[in-house]
């Protein structure tokens, strides 16, 4: 069987695959192992619960809720906040664990459960996995003053809030800065806006309006155009736009244009250089980040980390090594200095802040690296398994890789949960790219057919 834990927790269909059973199972299980494993030190364990503002997630935070008091854990209801707010939370409130309900950016029907341990981190997999196993086990359920008391405290929230403008270094940080910011009718819709609003800053919100059906429809960080016209009508100096949970961002500068992920890890990466706060030089990327990443970053003597995709990846080789910064593409992006996970509304922050205090547009600041055009092709029904073992398919990349030299890259990887391999090839034209990325992928589908 598949493991239930995916990269980013469990996630499937709301009440098809994530089911209020699932949930209340899943909350008590990670009662129990973590109680059993230490995690409690041996008092009363209390643990904060969140949600976006997903329908679905309101039966399954009662589902959580129920698990966990039913385990003899007490409850702490914060309402709908962030990701990254439920991480810091935790952490602020001296939790033992926290649940955060959600899909990020996938759309409203599906929603996701994710353990954060002490501290706000994440679950290390072994743990995930006892979670996994104990299912449905049978234990000895307390009663009287030992079950779970439950409160809310949607109050909470503000002290992540004053940590993000805090993070700024000094109050009015922001000001003269118009920004617009695309909530995504998501988690972020009243923490982005205050922060920034607090930080000084001129602020314009589109889709700050949830109503659990509309989250991430049309709008946010996968869907950019409503942003790029608000920001060139409202005649502003740069426009953010978070997903769902909020753990992510993307930007567009004055004239509309979209600045990546890619992008902002560079433009924070050079901040964070300017002022020694970059450990040993280095950031952390995964190998899909753009090939004029790496060639802005050495350009400037910054080395790069390159993880598999993934932002547990990133993170996982960011607590090992001690580095200050790493992120994707996508735009989620770490500081592990404020956060122990990607967070959309403090990477915006600290972006913003960047631009203040150059006295340079986003355009300006994004110029710090070119993107080479870059071509994506899924190529489905294959033995994604054979892909880096086959010897005409590896023939055919090594003479891809010959021909474009340094001006371009290739790069085929084996989908980590369809058969399917994505061919990814980036060239000086994108013309070039699509030439060849569409010559590998033929190649892949005639060796590695099913």
């Amino acid at each position: 069987m598949p493991r239930l834990f995916g990269t980013d927790g469990v996630r499937g269909r709301a009440n098809v695959d994530l089911t209020a059973e699932l949930a209340l199972e899943l909350s008590v299980a990670a009662a129990h192992v973590l109680g059993e494993t230490g995690q409690f030190e041996g008092h009363r364990p209390v643990a904060l619960v969140a949600r976006d503002p997903r329908a679905s997630g309101e039966f399954l935070e009662a589902a959580v809720v129920a698990g966990l008091a039913s385990a003899g854990v007490d409850v702490v209801k914060v309402g709908v906040v962030p990701t990254p707010a439920a991480a810091f939370l935790v952490n602020h409130l001296n939790a033992d664990l926290g649940v955060m309900l959600s899909a990020s950016h996938n759309p409203m029907p599906d929603n996701g459960i994710k353990f954060f341990a002490r501290g706000g981190v994440k679950l290390d997999d072994y743990l995930e996995d006892m979670i996994e196993a104990r299912l449905d086990a049978e234990w000895t359920r307390p009663t009287g003053a030992q079950v779970g008391r439950v409160v809310d405290q949607p109050d909470a929230v503000d002290h992540y809030v004053a940590h993000l403008v805090a993070s700024l270094g000094e109050p009015g940080r922001l000001a003269g800065l118009k920004v617009v910011l695309d909530c995504a009718n998501g988690a972020a819709f009243h923490t982005g806006p205050d922060a920034f609003a607090r930080s000084g800053a001129e602020v314009t919100t589109i889709h700050a309006g949830p109503d659990g059906l509309n989250i991430n429809e049309n709008c946010g960080s996968t869907h950019m155009d409503d942003l790029r016209r608000a920001v060139v009508e409202n005649g502003a100096d740069v426009g953010f736009a978070f997903d769902g949970d909020a753990d992510r961002c993307l930007a567009v500068d004055a004239a509309g244009e979209l600045i990546d992920g890619d992008q902002i890890l560079a433009i924070l990466a050079l901040a964070l250089k300017q002022t020694g706060a970059l450990h040993v030089n280095t950031v952390v990327a995964t190998v899909m980040s753009n090939l004029g990443f790496f060639q802005a970053m050495k350009a400037h003597g910054i080395a790069v980390d390159q993880t598999k995709v993934g932002d547990r990846y990133v993170l996982e080789s960011m607590n090992n090594n001690g580095f200050a910064l790493g992120g994707e593409q996508s735009g989620h992006v770490i500081m592990s200095e404020f956060a122990t996970t990607g967070d959309g509304v403090l990477t915006a922050l600290h972006v913003a802040a960047q631009m203040v205090a150059t006295g340079r547009s986003l355009a300006e600041l994004g110029a710090v690296m070119t993107r080479l055009p870059q071509v994506m092709i899924n190529v489905s029904g294959v033995n994604k398994a054979r892909a880096g073992i086959d010897p005409e398919v590896n023939s055919a990349v090594t003479a891809a890789g010959r021909e474009l030299g340094e001006a371009g890259r290739v790069l085929l990887r084996p989908s980590g949960t369809e058969p399917l391999v994505r061919v990814m090839v980036e060239a000086d034209t994108g013309e070039r790219a699509q030439q060849i990325a569409e010559r590998l992928a033929a190649v892949v589908k005639e060796r590695l057919s099913l």
